[in-house]
């Protein structure tokens, strides 16, 4: 019997695997002023209170710049900017930091909330803010003398992880403090990436008002690596920002940015707990990249199988087979050489997809390749409207019993697939709901 109730434990079975995976993990979380203006803003500082119950270990770095826009509007004083990035003079120092200081109280504000029957109820959260960020004068550039605009120097990172092995949420404004003991207005995607690379953060995950980065056609680019950047054109101003920001954080160390929106009530958790997520992800490039294979990779693919087929782990193919299939393989290519591979076998009618020759190279086992392409051949049989995709093995079986899949017999296969089965072999078969 299907209950609302069992509905919400079989979504909270699904999500045990990335709670498991974010726990003690580090993440770096970049919201603009604009967010913090947002109706939703409450909203996801409690899923921020929820991610550390979990055991995440995070950072929050918060803008200002509209706050203090209204704040120098009121004053009388024009915001002036270059590049960008705002000419504080002395007499919009005092509304600079008077803005940080009323947007971090009002952080600390809502993180410390603990009222029954709301979301942060029993949280206890502590909030460490302070002098973590080290920052020197921007200068004089282009002829503009930008004043009291900064640069990031250097980040206590070691203050920082000492905050964070504590049990604290640590909250970073936009400012920076010289050795002279002077004040600095700071950029905020200076200080998110400074800090999550210096502390080493799992993760980075930029705020914006959209649902991640789109495309030319508008449609929402789930997953992009750094060398995608390269001739991606971005028309939306903010989207472009937070693309450079990502690609700035991952060429200084940072494996993963998740750039979503503010607005979404859900983005945050549905982002990190769920299969497909909510923004756009981009990806460190790491000299590798997963890519569909082409008439050029049979080779490779030849190569790359040969010994399991002697072996009898897989299925002999000739050249002549493969190129006719190669259209159904993708692969993992490493400095021009190929060292894994998974080909997906769509049954349209039955509505299923066969997951079929998944191979790494020896040398690089143990780096969950098989793992990337098995999730990549999910989202393509997702994209083609399959609900199941099901593999045939004689050796590997507890290999797909770890990536959920359940075995089956062997007439639940497509009708075609079963008037092809091997009996010699006798392979198991394996299904896995999407």
């Amino acid at each position: 019997m299907t209950t609302p109730g069992r509905n919400h434990i079989r979504w909270f079975r699904n999500t045990a695997p990335y709670i498991n995976a974010h726990r003690s993990r580090t993440f770096v979380l970049m919201l603009g002023g604009d967010g913090a203006q947002d109706p939703n803003f409450a909203t996801i500082l409690h899923d921020m209170a929820l991610l550390h119950s979990l055991g995440v270990r995070l950072v929050l770095v918060h803008g200002n710049r509209p706050q203090i826009d209204a704040r120098l509007e009121q004053a009388g004083i024009p915001s002036r900017f270059h590049d960008n990035m705002r000419i504080t003079d002395s007499a919009s120092m005092h509304h600079v930091t008077d803005a940080a200081a009323s947007l971090r109280a009002q952080i600390e504000a809502l993180l410390s909330m603990g009222l029954p029957n709301s979301p942060m109820q029993g949280a206890g959260i502590r909030v460490c803010s302070g002098n973590f960020v080290t920052a020197r004068p921007l200068g004089v550039v282009d002829g503009v003398d930008y004043q009291h605009t900064g640069r990031v120097r250097r980040i206590d990172s070691a203050g920082i992880q000492q905050q964070l092995a504590a049990g604290s949420i640590v909250l970073l404004s936009p400012l920076g403090y010289s050795p002279t003991g002077e004040i600095f207005n700071l950029m905020l995607e200076d200080i998110a990436v400074h800090c999550a690379a210096s502390i080493g953060a799992d993760k980075l995950l930029l705020f914006g008002a959209a649902a991640g980065i789109s495309g030319s056609d508008g449609s929402l680019l789930r997953q992009l690596t750094v060398a995608d950047l390269a001739g991606l054109e971005v028309q939306d101003p903010e989207q472009a920002q937070l693309l450079a920001t990502a690609r700035r954080a991952c060429i200084a160390g940072v494996s993963r940015c998740h750039i979503i929106s503010y607005r979404d009530d859900c983005a945050l958790l549905e982002e990190l707990f769920t299969h497909d997520g909510n923004g756009t992800l981009v990806a460190k490039d790491d000299f590798e990249q997963t890519r569909s294979a082409t008439i050029d990779d049979v080779g490779g693919i030849l190569e790359l199988i040969a010994p399991l087929e002697r072996d009898g782990v897989l299925l002999k193919r000739s050249r002549e087979l493969l190129e006719n299939e190669i259209r159904q393989f993708r692969i993992i290519e490493r400095d021009g050489r190929i060292i894994a591979c998974a080909a997906l076998y769509p049954f349209l009618d039955e509505g299923c997809g066969e997951v079929a020759c998944i191979v790494s190279h020896p040398d690089y086992r143990g780096g969950r390749r098989g793992q990337r392409l098995l999730q990549e051949l999910e989202r393509e049989a997702r994209k083609q409207g399959l609900d199941r995709v099901f593999v045939l093995t004689t050796q590997t079986a507890h290999w797909f019993l770890e990536q959920g899949f359940e075995e089956w017999p062997r007439d639940a296969l497509p009708a075609q697939k079963q008037a092809l089965y091997n009996l010699q072999r006798n392979s198991k078969v394996f299904f896995k709901t999407l």
